[in-house]
């Protein structure tokens, strides 16, 4: 029984896995099982040039189809070997045993193609893979996927942007307008003047924020949002996720739409570790290499995304995504480029009477004076960041802003165990005093918010296990 919205999804060659927008219309074979015309010329051309000493069950019957001698020689056995009705029964000629066919050959004839007979097609009738593609409308006129009414304005994606994230008031204002901008200038393709793309690059330490900051935005917005990590891209070819699954998970987040992931944000995490490694004498495949692989996605290009899977094999189907109008943004802590910053600001003045103090920015946030000289210092290529004209920085948190970040968001960590506690008919409360001791307890680990859990956790330990 198919599926009702099968007309939705495009179909897939079940031996090279390519769906039907790339191969043209496919036939469809018992069991809902499709093959395209390249797969099936291929089948019937092995049949015509495997030779008779192959003894492969139902071949007999193709080669009777194209060899016209075997069928000659075939009518000819059959006429010789006719029985005589004039002779008595014991005067006819003994049959072969070849002659009688056995019921495991008829069996085997009655399948039709070599090599799949111990393929039960009926077994596959119910099955439905679940990396489909959806159809293209081609020629159709359709309404646009984003609607930019349906887009808040940035103000009011700050606001309640403000509800869940606390500070990073600069970070939340950038984001605000780079995505907003982003909507409109895909609302309005196709006019007199192309309106190029912003990427974005978040920079900021640990626990200030970057990832929460776009998963918050993601529940904001009606528009699929993929989170890829870049610690496990590699270079095409090595173990590891090859740099086409970032477009691929936002596909999957699209629901194989790949109109609407064609309009989708993706988030790339950890985006400092792919950085040019110094003093390393090994081949670099998840560093320059995998930079320079995402220089295409950046700009914009049609490439072949697996559906479904990681890399690319002949296992999976593959679709075309154009990458034009997906906003990527990248966030990294990128550790020890305060340092390259600090070198920076003192090499003007580091000898004489008006030179500076080494220790003059330890206690100030030299990250905001971060350049596109530091960052090629620190590793990036420069094609990379020129593809990154939005570069903005997260300031670290500190002692009020970890006190915040306890009480005053609505997802915050305190309603978290009060609620959990209400569960058991108990109500938890926290002095000031005490929300104090923990953000500065928690400042001290150095890691920013997710401090703020872990000395929670040791703490409530004993009280829940009462």
């Amino acid at each position: 029984m198919q599926d009702k919205n099968d007309d939705m999804y495009e179909k897939i060659c079940f031996i090279c896995r390519r769906p039907e927008n790339v191969t043209g219309k496919q036939v469809v074979m018992p069991g809902g099982i499709s093959i395209c015309p390249d797969c099936m010329q291929k089948t019937f051309d092995a049949i015509e040039h495997t030779g008779p000493s192959m003894n492969i069950p139902g071949m007999d019957m193709f080669h009777s189809m194209f060899d016209t001698n075997q069928t000659t020689k075939d009518s000819t056995t059959e006429s010789d070997t006719e029985v005589d009705e004039t002779k008595s029964e014991d005067e006819q000629p003994e049959k072969k045993s070849s002659d009688t066919p056995k019921e495991d050959n008829s069996e085997q004839k009655s399948q039709g193609f070599p090599n799949i007979r111990f393929i039960n097609l009926a077994e596959m009738a119910g099955m439905q893979p679940k990396n489909r593609v959806k159809k293209r409308k081609e020629g159709e006129k359709h309404e646009p996927v984003i609607n930019l009414k349906d887009i808040p304005a940035p103000h009011k994606i700050k606001k309640q942007l403000d509800e869940y994230v606390v500070g990073q008031d600069y970070a939340k204002k950038v984001i605000s307008v780079g995505v907003y901008n982003h909507y409109k200038r895909v609302a309005t393709e196709n006019q007199d003047i192309d309106i190029e793309k912003s990427n974005m690059l978040m920079i900021g330490p640990t626990g200030s924020g970057k990832t929460y900051l776009v998963k918050t935005l993601a529940k904001l917005l009606n528009v699929p949002l993929a989170i890829a990590d870049a610690t496990s891209l590699t270079e095409a070819g090595y173990i590891g996720d090859d740099i086409e699954s970032v477009v691929s998970k936002l596909l999957a987040a699209a629901d194989n739409d790949v109109d609407k992931a064609e309009t989708g944000i993706i988030f790339i995490d950890e985006i400092d570790k792919i950085a040019k490694k110094r003093n390393s004498n090994s081949r670099d495949v998840s560093g320059e290499s995998v930079q320079q692989g995402l220089l295409k996605l950046l700009e914009g290009s049609q490439i072949e995304v697996p559906v479904g899977a990681n890399s690319k094999n002949a296992m999976v189907p593959m679709t075309t995504v154009n990458t034009k109008n997906i906003l990527f943004i990248c966030g990294g802590a990128f550790p020890g480029l305060e340092e390259i910053i600090k070198e920076r600001l003192n090499e003007q003045a580091s000898i004489g009477f008006v030179a500076d103090l080494k220790d003059k920015y330890d206690k100030e946030d030299v990250l905001k004076e971060v350049t596109v000289e530091d960052l090629r210092a620190y590793g990036m290529i420069p094609e990379f960041l020129g593809r990154m004209p939005v570069i903005f920085t997260l300031q670290g948190l500190t002692e009020e802003l970890l006190a915040k970040v306890l009480r005053e968001p609505r997802n915050a960590i305190l309603k978290q165990y009060e609620r959990l506690l209400e569960l058991d008919e108990v109500k938890l409360e926290f002095t000031d005093e005490a929300i104090l001791a923990i953000a500065r307890k928690a400042l001290d680990k150095k890691t920013g918010a997710r401090a703020l859990r872990s000395i929670l956790e040791e703490y409530m330990l004993d009280r829940y296990y009462v």
